[in-house]
């Protein structure tokens, strides 16, 4: 099967979240098993191109916008640890530019910017001489190519026979524009924009509603979060456009690419380890606190490492966290690691909160891929106390690395972490129902409590370890979705 991934964003390359990792795992994925996967993205101006071996093609694509024309070079490098080919899209008006999306607002061209990459996709693929078999579109970003697909390419023959799949990660974001959005779309003009139509969402222009309703499958990231979006406010006012594609929407749970988390083989943590060999993982622990210059008289007191990865937002529960952290800090021996940025209020809380306790709060304000691998070994339990999340990936990398997750009940969250009974010495972690600080602390004083069960915490671990969310099994099902696809437009 030829398979073509679009995305906004492709680990390595450049990543603002999990759509990114998802991206990057599922191609090598796909290849592995046989099939011919190849990555269209935009080449970003702080993509490093000395370090990921980007070359220049000499190729110009012509990309139709409105009733003009415009160009794009395109690179090409490769997705590191594989073969497959990673084309990106050069255009120095849309693209050569620090940052994605434009943080925190957008850059105010973002509807224009990805209507284009949206076009270029078709394209590339036609000056590379790859025909798809099916074309994944990953969240509004790249939506509007499954309506170019059905608009533009369908009675082309080279893309007749192709399938198109809409890929769902985070409904929060639908790119919501107004309707002299219209205007940059070849052959849709404002005729098209009227009162329920497919391009048109409460007086606006819906990006991803376009990208449902033209797409031959629907994907989201978890099981759970397929109904989330169907039935609750977690659908951000598309629910009934779900609904009415219901028979297309599959949830397939996001996995984890075992070549880059798996303490065995990580080289970003002091030391490799296994469910047999745990004492390693207590190696990093220490080391970690070593170089966060907690003193050595302290180092070996035995206390639980409580470690958080986070966007610093309302819908990653950090305001959860505010309000009990303090409390926890002063009635429990216990220690926190943060590695996260977001909202500025709670950047300063945070700041505040390592001056304060110091040194049993271990904040650092950014992100750094190898501190995040470090604390994921070193912490002894992984708090994601989300307000939503479509899929979560830490959670996941937490069970690998034998950190114990505590949960929020909701989407992928609750599909991969189910609360311990230590009556069944069944289950994988700690999770609360309703986002409110009381539950957050209750369920943190049943993971502490049974901290000090060591054998039963190492029962917890173990079975957090055996779990398979491997990325080769994300990517199988989307297999399937697409058979599904092509059977459907056949």
């Amino acid at each position: 099967m030829n398979i073509v991934l679009a995305s906004a964003e492709v680990f390595p390359f450049a990543k603002a979240g999990g759509l990114a990792d998802v991206s990057g795992y599922l191609p090598k994925e796909w290849a592995k098993a046989g099939h011919s996967a190849i990555v269209i993205m935009p080449k970003y101006g702080h993509i490093d191109s000395q370090k990921y071996k980007l070359e220049p093609l000499n190729i110009t694509i012509s990309v139709p916008i409105g009733s003009w024309v415009e160009y794009a070079q395109l690179w090409r490098a490769v997705l590191p640890g594989s073969s497959v080919p990673v084309y990106f899209l050069e255009s120095a008006d849309y693209f050569d530019r620090h940052g994605i999306y434009g943080d925190p607002d957008g850059f105010h061209d973002n509807d224009r910017r990805f209507i284009f990459f949206s076009r270029a996709i078709f394209e590339t693929l036609r000056a590379l001489d790859f025909r798809p078999d099916v074309v994944l579109s990953n969240d509004y970003h790249t939506a509007f190519a499954m309506a170019f697909l059905k608009i533009h390419y369908r009675r082309d023959e080279y893309f007749a026979h192709t399938a198109g799949v809409q890929a769902i990660h985070n409904m929060a974001f639908q790119g919501i524009y107004g309707a002299e959005h219209l205007l940059y779309l070849a052959q849709i003009g404002l005729d098209q924009f009227y009162p329920l139509s497919w391009f048109e969402f409460r007086g606006a222009v819906n990006m991803l509603k376009v990208g449902i309703l033209f797409a031959d499958k629907v994907t989201t990231v978890s099981p759970r979060y397929a109904m989330e979006i169907r039935y609750t406010d977690q659908g951000h006012g598309l629910q009934d456009v779900l609904n009415e594609k219901s028979a297309d929407l599959v949830g397939i749970l996001n996995g984890v690419d075992y070549q880059v988390w798996n303490p065995e083989t990580d080289p970003l943590i002091y030391a490799n380890y296994t469910a047999e060999s745990l004492e390693n993982k207590q190696t990093n622990k220490l080391e970690f606190l070593r170089r966060s210059k907690v003193p050595e008289s302290e180092l070996y007191s035995d206390m639980p490492l409580i470690g958080m990865i986070s966007r610093l937002t309302d819908q990653k529960g950090i305001d959860l966290v505010q309000e009990i952290i303090e409390h926890l800090l002063n009635s429990y021996p216990l220690r926190f690691a943060l590695l996260g940025s977001g909202a500025a209020n709670y950047e300063d809380f945070f700041r505040h909160l390592s001056q304060k306790y110091y040194p049993r709060s271990l904040i650092k304000i950014g992100y750094d891929e190898e501190i995040s691998h470090k604390i994921e070994a070193a912490a002894d339990i992984f708090l994601m106390p989300s307000r939503f999340e479509p899929c979560g990936l830490n959670q996941m990398y937490s069970l690998k690395y034998g950190t114990v997750p505590l949960v929020r009940a909701t989407g992928g969250l609750a599909d991969t972490v189910q609360e311990f009974d230590p009556t069944t010495l069944q289950g994988n972690g700690f999770v609360f129902d309703n986002p409110n600080p009381h539950e957050l602390e209750a369920a943190l004083r049943r993971a502490i409590a049974a901290y000090y069960d060591k054998a039963l915490w190492k029962r917890i671990i173990q079975n957090g370890m055996q779990a398979d969310n491997s990325s080769t099994r994300s990517a199988e099902n989307y297999i399937k979705v697409f058979e599904w696809a092509l059977a459907k437009i056949r």
